[in-house]
Formats: structure tokens, sequence, C-alpha cells
């Protein structure tokens, strides 16, 4: 005779607590206390989550099926990761980040100099898809030029900050701009294009603030306080050929953005195009040899420079493991928390605060900031609130990208204003200032957050789920979203 099988219990509030606080409990203490990598920790969460299971009820294939099943969730994402590695590996080798980060430094100027650390900041983010590798040399850097013109390291600080999470935010390159999207439901370049608009306006912001904040400070050319950029400046073209036509690669995947191109293919065509180029201005220290091995373990720079040698040693699928293997466990805990519930539980009681589709992204935001307080891992505070945010915009009518916005404009950028947060840390060790000094400066980073909420309740920044703005009207009305195309159906006659 048969046993019967016994149905698992629906998990309360209580059960997910656990799980979510056990998490941020083991993550707080393991970064902040002993210093480690977020791996470990979130894989003690993942183990967590699977025991609040096993004691509901769900038989451990179940429970090893939902890991599968976030995993899976990812995998576009993680393709994109090793394509991303792929790509940073060909156009260091082949010149292109090198020319780009050479033209940025020819924007510096005495007068202007808040300014020009935004925009080189910008550049190299954007080039090289890291804020933290922008920081740890361009911004390095730059604060010794800014103390050596007489202008306070907090304002530089800001200045750097500000463009290194501009371009961290907006570049294909960046795991967190593909992260963020995956997380979501939709690809990365439906995911940037709707942080134009916003970005756009925050960024504009940014710098009339550091011209009117340098004005104040700036003084005349200092030679001494150039010498650092014309070493990296002479490093870059003594290792590399330096030729404008090698910023056509970025050009062209500024255009496959623009055409709506899918992500995979359009920064492929960025790797060609580099390819093609690396050899014709690089000669024999770019063969196809050099190409495939740096697109699988890097490059090496080696200029004798610290400050460029740091910067350019990058890329390669090898260095993009960090990033995919703590999405995939990431996934994991996403997809136990979602399969059994538990998360459905978490996002019925938040869900309960966002009538309006624009107050759902404004809960999202504040979501994604106490994320980076608890869990002080920027990572964390995209995967954790768009696992639990993606059933909840799809279920009321709205686009992925309206979630993915609100993801990267708070998760992103809010995590270089905490202490605690890895991004925290890694800026006090590497520029010297603390969180507490360069906070008002940071202009970019705290006002991000709160253009998007406010362009939400505009209807800016909700889109419905055809991927169309929807009017302010729409985004402060009653959820789920109802567009002209989309109707409510009348009454059935009795």
């Amino acid at each position: 005779m048969n046993k019967e099988v016994k149905e698992p219990k629906q998990p309360n509030l209580m059960h997910a607590l656990i799980s979510f606080g056990l998490l941020i409990a083991i993550m707080a203490v393991s970064i902040i206390v002993f210093g480690v990598d977020v791996h470990v920790p979130m894989l003690c969460g993942v183990i967590i989550a699977a025991i609040v299971s096993l004691c509901l009820g769900y038989s451990w294939s179940f429970i090893e099926k939902a890991m599968m099943d976030g995993v899976y969730n990812a995998l576009q994402a993680v393709i994109i990761l090793m394509i991303v590695g792929v790509l940073i590996g060909v156009w260091i080798v082949s010149g292109v980040v090198p020319a780009m980060i050479y033209y940025g430094l020819k924007l510096l100027s005495p007068s202007i100099f808040l300014v020009a650390a935004l925009l080189i900041c910008s550049v190299t983010s954007i080039a090289t898809g890291t804020s933290w590798g922008t920081m740890g040399t361009m911004g390095l850097a730059l604060i010794g030029i800014a103390i050596g013109f007489g202008i306070p390291a907090p304002m530089a600080a800001g200045a750097i900050i500000s463009g290194a999470y501009f371009g961290d935010k907006m570049t294909p390159l960046s795991d967190t701009t593909n992260l963020a999207p995956a997380m979501a439901g939709t690809d990365v370049i439906t995911h940037i294009k709707a942080m134009i608009l916003p970005t756009a306006i925050v960024y504009v912001i940014s710098i009339v603030f550091f011209l009117v904040l340098g004005f104040n400070y700036a003084k005349t050319g200092n030679a001494a306080s150039m010498d650092e950029v014309n070493a990296m400046s002479s490093a870059l073209k003594g290792m590399f050929n330096i030729n404008p036509i090698l910023l056509l690669p970025p050009l062209i995947i500024i255009v496959a953005v623009a055409l709506k191109m899918p992500a995979i293919p359009g920064i492929t065509l960025g790797i060609i195009a580099g390819a093609i180029l690396g050899p014709i201005f690089q000669g024999d220290a770019c063969s196809i040899g050099s190409l495939m091995d740096c697109g699988m373990n890097g490059f090496t720079c080696e200029t004798g420079n610290a400050a460029i040698d740091d910067l350019l040693t990058s890329g390669g699928i090898t260095n993009m493991l960090y990033s995919v293997s703590l999405t995939m466990i990431a996934m994991m805990f996403g997809g136990i928390m979602e399969a059994t519930g538990q998360l459905k539980v978490v996002v019925s009681k938040i869900s309960k605060l966002a009538k309006t589709p624009a107050s759902l992204v404004v809960t999202t935001e504040a979501t994604c900031v106490l994320s980076n307080i608890t869990m002080p891992e920027q990572y964390i505070s995209l995967v954790v609130p768009g696992r639990m945010y993606q059933q909840t915009y799809k279920e009321n009518g709205l686009h992925a990208k309206t979630l993915s916005n609100a993801l990267e404009s708070a998760g992103t950028v809010t995590s270089a204003l905490v202490p605690w947060n890895t991004c925290g840390v890694f800026i006090l060790g590497t520029l010297g200032v603390a969180t507490v000094e360069y906070f008002p400066y940071a202009i970019f980073n705290y006002l991000m957050p709160i253009t998007v909420a406010i362009m939400a309740y505009l209807g800016f920044c909700v889109f419905d789920k055809n991927g169309n703005r929807v009017t302010g009207k729409q985004a402060r009305s009653k959820m789920p979203l109802v567009t002209e195309d989309a109707a409510p159906e009348a009454p059935a006659a009795e």
C-alpha cells in the first residue's frame, strides 16, 4: 500500500523572514567583519532557504529543480557577461580602450578640472565597463592632481564617482547593466534605451553642478600636477598606436543600440570590429593568437606606468567568472524562494504599499536602497529585488524595462553611498575619502533614484506591456495598468 504523499505547507511571513533574515545577517557579518567575497555567504543563504523549504515539506528533488530553474533564468546574462569579457580583452589588445582613455585624458584642463574629471571617468568607465577599475586607476590619479590644484579631495571624489557610475550604468560592457535586465526579464539594449532620458537629465545636472563648483576652486595650470597625466598619456602612446579610427568599434555598438539590435549580435559586432582594426594599427602585437588569448584570459598590460597597467590588465572570459558565479549562486537562492512561495509572501506584503505603477517603481527603488544597506553588496541589490518584483510588474501590465530601470537607477548607484557596502569600502580604500565626506558631491548617485521616482509619477519612467510610455495620469492610477489598447473587458451579460 502506497503511503499518502503530503502536500507541502504554504509558507508564511515568518518562514520567508528566516530565509531573508539569516541571509542578510550572514552577508553583513561576512562582508563587514571578515571582509570576504560575497559568494560563500550567498551560498549559505541558499542552504538556509533549502532547509526552510525542507521543513515546509518540499522534496529535495523539487528544491534542486527550483535551483536549476533559477540558474536557467540567468543564462542569457551569463552568456552576455562572457561575451563582454571577450570584448574587453579584444578591445584592449587592439588599442580601442587605450585610445578612448588617451583622448579622454586630453579633455583635462585645470580651469574646468571637476567637469573634466567627470568626463574622463565617464569615458573610461564606458570603455572598460567597471566603476571600480575606473576609480582605482584614473580616479586615484585625478585625486592627486586635484590636491595639486587646490581642489578639496571630497569634491574631486564626487566628480570621479559620478562619472564612474554613469559609465558603469550606461555601458553594455558593465556586469550590472547586464544583470539588471536579466533579473527583470528584458534584454540589455531595451534596458539601456529605457534609462537614456532620466540618466541624461541627471548627467546634465551633474555637469552644471561641477562647472559651478569648479569655478570656485580651480586655479591656473600647475605643470607639476600634470606630470602624472602626461606620464599616463606617454605610456599609452608608447605601448599602443593611438588613432581616432580606433573609436569606431564603440560607435558601432552605439549605433547597434539605436537600431534596436539584440545584445549578443550587437556586442559581437564590436568584437569583430576591434579584431579587424587591432592588427592594422597594433601590428604583430595584435595577432590572431593574441586576440584569442586575450578574449579568454584577458590582457596583461606592462607599460611601466602602474595606473595604466592596473587599468588595462583586464578582460577575458576568465575575469568574468566572478560575476558569472555570483549570478548563478544568487539565482539558486531566488529560484528556491520563488518556487516555494517564500518570495511571494514577502512581495504580497510589500506590494500592498504600492497602489499605482509609479508607487511600485518607488517601492522597488526603496527596496534596492534597503538591500544595499542590509545586504551590502551591489549585485544583491539588483538580484533580490529583481526576482521579488518581476512577476508583480508583469501581472500589473508593466513592461520589464520599467523594473530594470528602477533596479539600475537605485541599486547600482546608491551602493557607493553606503559606508559599509563593498562599494563604499572600496572607495575609501582607493581614493582615501570617507563616504560622509564625498556624499554631498556624488550628485549623480543620489539624484538618480530621486529623478526616476519623480519621472515615474509623470509617466516618463513607466512603460506598458507593449513598451510604450504611459501618461502621468495612468502612472498615478490604480493597478493593474489599463492602456488604450487594453481596455477592461465588458461585464458578461446576465
